[in-house]
């Protein structure tokens, strides 16, 4: 009788400790959010909120590709530099050439759709990249999205000469960063759509349940049939595609190409998949989770931003409260499972 009702009770038991960690931090939000309603006057608006979300979109993005990535075992620090990268060639694959003896004003010259195609190419070979070392040489992930992040960046700083492309720019190139339905811009409408398409494939998709797998133990994962080298080569070509959109957004939201696009989204996008109770050694995790991280990191920041702290006393404050919070989400789960 014993061996029968096992199983069945550590089943609930890790449903119980995904839904336990969702509403820890969901506590931890509401916390944050009425804090800052007390501590910054205008924070609690309709505008307020919409801002917090447009500001946190491309973190979110791109933090779907690497919270899967993260339940499967794996880290992708490369995105920052995808999405610069991405930006930067866009422009580039855009810009018709000025007569100036200036570099930053040649560029292609070609069409929108296609330059965006091109650009989405160019960073799915470097996705593909991370995946032929993760996968087939079996280097460390966070060793070789670390290289790749520097070589996406060197190219974005290549081709904009260490500055930004402004230059030369046709009128369209503003539409994908301007266009609005409603209250809502581009960036926002994709980050809701991804958070839904993404909860399917998590929750609905062998797929999805396959990463679970990989992540807990990839060799027992091989034993059952999954083909692991495939499904984790997909999530590394979707991260970059992901943060290549992302870049691609970010550059036509600011009418330029910009080297220094992206700097230090990959961090933030780590840390708000963390924050949301993603195992950073795998198999647990959720894209619900990432969202609760990632509004929380967006609170905090417009906080400090509104009181006027210097930024290095930010990167303080945020690190701080963001150790204090994921060690505390760790000593209740670890207290919950030990009663």
């Amino acid at each position: 009788m014993t061996s029968n009702t096992q199983p069945h009770s550590n089943k609930k038991r890790k449903l119980g400790n995904e839904s336990f960690i969702n509403l820890s931090m969901f506590a931890v939000l509401m916390v944050f959010f009425v804090i800052a309603c007390f501590v910054v006057p205008t924070f609690f608006s309709a505008q307020g909120i919409l801002n917090i979300f447009a500001q946190q979109s491309y973190i979110l993005i791109m933090g779907i590709g690497i919270t899967f990535l993260l339940i499967s075992g794996n880290f992708d620090l490369s995105v920052g530099g995808i999405a610069a990268c991405s930006g930067v060639l866009f422009a580039f694959f855009c810009q018709t050439s000025v007569p100036s003896d200036v570099p930053l004003s040649t560029g292609l010259g070609m069409n929108i759709f296609p330059a965006i195609m091109l650009s989405l190419f160019v960073c799915l070979l470097i996705g593909a990249l991370n995946a032929v070392f993760v996968v087939k040489m079996k280097i460390a992930s966070v060793i070789v999205t670390l290289g790749t992040m520097s070589i996406a960046r060197g190219i974005a700083n290549v081709v904009a000469h260490g500055a930004m492309l402004n230059v030369g720019l046709p009128n369209n190139f503003k539409v994908l960063g301007e266009y609005t339905v409603g209250p809502l811009g581009l960036p926002v409408i994709l980050m809701i759509a991804g958070i839904v398409i993404a909860l399917i494939i998590e929750k609905k998709t062998l797929f999805g349940r396959r990463m679970y797998y990989i992540g807990a133990n990839s060799e027992a994962a091989k034993i059952s049939g999954v083909k692991v080298e495939k499904e984790v080569a997909i999530l590394y070509i979707v991260s970059a595609l992901l943060s290549a959109f992302t870049g691609i957004i970010l550059a036509s939201k600011f009418n330029a190409g910009r080297s220094t696009a992206a700097m230090g989204y990959e961090f933030d996008a780590l840390v708000a998949t963390v924050l949301g109770g993603t195992s950073i050694v795998g198999g647990f995790g959720s894209v619900l989770g990432l969202l609760i991280g990632t509004l929380i990191l967006g609170i905090l920041s417009t906080c400090l931003n509104q009181l006027g702290l210097p930024p290095s006393v930010q990167v303080v404050a945020k690190g701080a409260i963001i150790l204090i919070a994921v060690v505390a989400q760790r000593f209740a789960l670890n207290k919950r499972n030990l009663k």
